[in-house]
């Protein structure tokens, strides 16, 4: 996608040939900050700290760490210890466990002088596969917004809402619910978007409204309350997130606030899709809300905020009251009743246990 008007990735490899390079999310929309990872350490970091974020870009993330991993120590027990130390920054995340399980599976029965080599050859297949998968969602999420605007009048614009940041900064490129939103943009197709703030940490505000504004794609950044309010006054046309997991029988885990969307939309008659590579999905959950464990992180999200003062400096201030006890999850589950389509790689599918064996019947059989 673009920044300041050239083409740009969010990982790629160092010209030096190992070391990875991410944009630091941390320092959006602010600043374009460059982090260099070098050490297995550096990347289970980077993922932990969320300067990366996004469960595909995590799962690239995690490939090109075990990567690194391997060139400092190419023994089956560090091999094992990347896969712990990695798998322990974001568990909620199903890419991450995938992209782990890939390279494990590409490296265990290598020899070890071949295993550095393989894993970054890996990592960039991942990364490459991620691309790919990411503009089939685009296309098969494209009919959906052409078909809003063939019912509107001449210069009316089609309004999308969506959740959190599922843009090409939480993948390797393209995103996954704007994949759809950026071919119909570069279509021609008179396109909005609302972008929630998405609170704790604001990453609408800060990612999704800094992408596509760097992409040219007009949209709004509204308070994460406000999406109720404008679908009842008919301004929503169709709601698009994406997901940090898709159980076995469709619901919808995503960031947290994403279920209050859902209600909203299906209050107003407005369709609900979720925007999700095969990857994500998790046959052997059944049961979001039983069963997917939901990331608490530290109440420094909920109760400091970080901006940019009028002088220029890059400040954290407290919004609560010190001490004040804080809850913080990180992700709600989206019952599949609640689901009107799944947007996937492989074409627009309900949110049941039969539509997602039966798009993905390799990876339901390797579950069972």
């Amino acid at each position: 996608m673009k920044v300041d008007g050239k083409s740009m990735r969010s990982i790629w490899l160092e010209p030096d040939g190992w070391a990875v390079g991410v944009i630091d999310q941390t320092a959006l929309p602010h600043r374009l900050q460059i982090a260099r990872l070098t050490t297995l350490a550096e990347a289970a970091h980077a993922i932990r700290a969320m300067v990366i974020r996004g469960a595909p870009l995590i799962g690239a993330t995690a490939a090109y760490g075990v990567a690194l991993a391997v060139r400092e120590d190419a023994s089956d027990e560090a091999l094992e210890r990347a896969y712990v130390t990695l798998f322990a920054t974001r568990p909620t995340a199903i890419n991450l466990k995938w992209a782990l399980d890939e390279m494990i599976a590409a490296l265990r029965n290598r020899p070890r002088a071949e295993r550095q080599a393989a894993a970054y050859r890996r990592a960039a297949e991942i990364c490459e596969q991620d691309i790919a998968i990411n503009t089939g969602i685009g296309r098969s999420g494209l009919p959906l917004i052409e078909a809003v605007a063939a019912r509107k009048k001449p210069g009316d614009r089609v309004n999308v809402l969506t959740h959190c940041n599922a843009g090409w900064l939480a993948t390797v490129d393209v995103g996954t619910a704007t994949a759809p939103i950026y071919m119909a943009h570069d279509q021609g197709i008179a396109i909005h978007v609302f972008a929630d703030e998405t609170r704790p940490r604001n990453q609408g505000a800060s990612l999704t409204a800094w992408e596509l504004g760097q992409h040219g794609v007009p949209h709004t950044l509204i308070a994460d309350n406000t999406g109720g309010h404008l679908m009842q006054h008919g301004m929503v046309d169709l709601v698009i997130v994406g997901t940090d997991c898709v159980t076995a029988n469709g619901d919808v885990c995503n960031k947290i606030g994403t279920y209050l969307k859902a209600l909203a939309a299906r209050d107003n008659n407005v369709p609900f899709y979720v925007a999700l590579p095969g990857p994500t999905i998790d046959f052997s959950i059944a049961d979001g809300v039983a069963e997917i464990p939901i990331e608490e992180r530290g109440a420094d999200e909920v109760a400091t905020m970080t901006g940019r003062t009028a002088d220029g400096r890059i400040e954290t201030v407290r919004i609560a009251p010190a001490g004040t006890p804080v809850a913080n999850y990180g992700f709600d589950v989206t019952p599949a009743r609640l689901v009107t389509g799944l947007i996937t790689e492989r074409g627009v599918i309900a949110a049941s246990r039969a539509a997602l064996a039966g798009a993905f019947p390799e990876r339901a059989g390797a579950a069972k």
